[in-house]
């Protein structure tokens, strides 16, 4: 996993085995290896601000380093029961958001940690979880499963925390297939259902009545070509203005990996009416290299949006929605349509797993299964 400060003076590196790996972007550098960053493979870096940054790791803890003081960690924390794989940052709030395969979505008062560690307590739990994320704005958390479902949880307020235990997972609604082939995401209702199935998609608030706040929606995305036959969502990214989401997927078969964007329907800019109305519209796709099986892909989004960087075998593949490298918002199909690929990179020795485009400059990092990063300046 590569991670960027926000404002570009440090690179880091998140290692399969127990280091994180600092450089400087621009020089390509090697700045500092922490050697023991913890105790089993580092998943996830996240800054919090321009020196204080977090780390995920398969220990089970999330670890807060200062870049002033990088010979021990601020402290460990401690409260998830399995790996640790993403963390994201609320900075209306500073609450720190992890999630891990033990299910769980947790939050972290890092107002007032301490040596001992910091105030926490679960946020939300589902089973099969992969992946979380905040949009932009932090109005809305997305949850990938590897049984193929993708979690909303609306108008998100992280000081709450949820009563799951009676909720149950409902398959959405598919809509038919548009006519050159695409899909649409349907979403599943937003209430409880009727009859003897007392199952809600509604959370409450604790020792409280149901909440307008978090309010759930659970969808199977449509992955072309997987109709009937499943799908894990392995890897999770947001748009950049929080138009759309972005997702790595691979068949149950594990045969087949998929890059699908999906536009957000309330909230998207203008654009032509869509019949029926969902939450999600699948406007882009296109079929990935499944080199590297078993193995996570990270994507990412440019700083401005027009471009997804996919990891593509021993290399990466720059992709846009049009040929111009237009905005989403410019290159909305009335059908399902095809990414456009606008480059292609292979300067690794093994299968590339991570990328990330730098915040503020016109530069991408890759890493692979090997250990190298690779830093590009793109040029068009």
């Amino acid at each position: 996993m590569v991670s960027r400060q926000p404002h570009q003076s440090v690179l880091t590196v998140a290692c399969e085995q127990t280091e994180v790996l600092l450089f400087d972007p621009i020089s390509s550098r090697h700045i500092k290896t922490l050697t023991e960053a913890h105790e089993d493979c580092v998943n996830n870096i996240r800054f919090l601000d321009n020196r204080l940054f977090a780390t995920c790791s398969d220990d089970t803890t999330i670890a807060l380093w200062d870049l002033r003081k990088l010979n021990s960690k601020v402290c460990s924390l401690h409260g998830h029961a399995s790996w640790v794989k993403n963390i994201e940052y609320d900075t209306n709030t500073r609450l720190l958001v992890t999630s891990g395969f033990d299910g769980n979505v947790i939050t972290w008062d890092t107002n007032r940690f301490t040596e001992d560690g910091c105030p926490h307590k679960k946020f939300f739990h589902t089973r099969y979880l992969m992946r979380m994320r905040l949009t932009p704005d932090c109005s809305k958390m997305l949850i990938s499963t590897s049984s193929g479902y993708l979690l909303i949880l609306h108008d998100l307020d992280l000081t709450q925390s949820l009563e799951v235990g009676s909720y149950r997972m409902l398959r959405a609604r598919r809509t038919p297939l548009s006519s050159d082939g695409g899909t649409s995401a349907s979403r599943s209702a937003c209430t409880p259902r009727q009859g003897n199935d007392s199952s809600k998609l509604h959370p409450h608030r604790e020792g409280q009545g149901l909440s307008p706040r978090n309010s759930l929606e659970v969808l199977t995305p449509e992955i072309p070509g997987e109709r009937d036959r499943g799908n894990c969502i392995t890897s999770l990214q947001l748009h950049p203005k929080g138009w759309a989401t972005l997702i790595r997927c691979s068949s149950n078969m594990d045969d087949q990996e998929w890059t699908c964007v999906y536009e957000f329907q309330e909230g998207a800019p203008t654009r032509p009416p869509v019949s029926p109305r969902c939450s999600l519209r699948l406007t882009h796709y296109i079929e990935e290299a499944n080199v590297g099986r078993g193995y996570i892909k990270e994507l990412c989004f440019s700083p401005d949006g027009r471009l997804i960087c996919s990891p593509y075998g021993y290399g990466v593949r720059l992709l846009a929605f049009d040929e111009r490298c237009g905005e989403l918002v410019d290159c909305l199909p009335i059908q399902t349509s095809c990414l456009r690929e606008i480059r292609s990179i292979y300067s690794h020795s093994d299968v590339v797993l991570t990328t990330k485009f730098s915040p503020t400059h016109c530069q991408l990092a890759s890493g692979c299964l090997s250990g190298r990063v690779a830093l590009y300046q793109p040029k068009f």
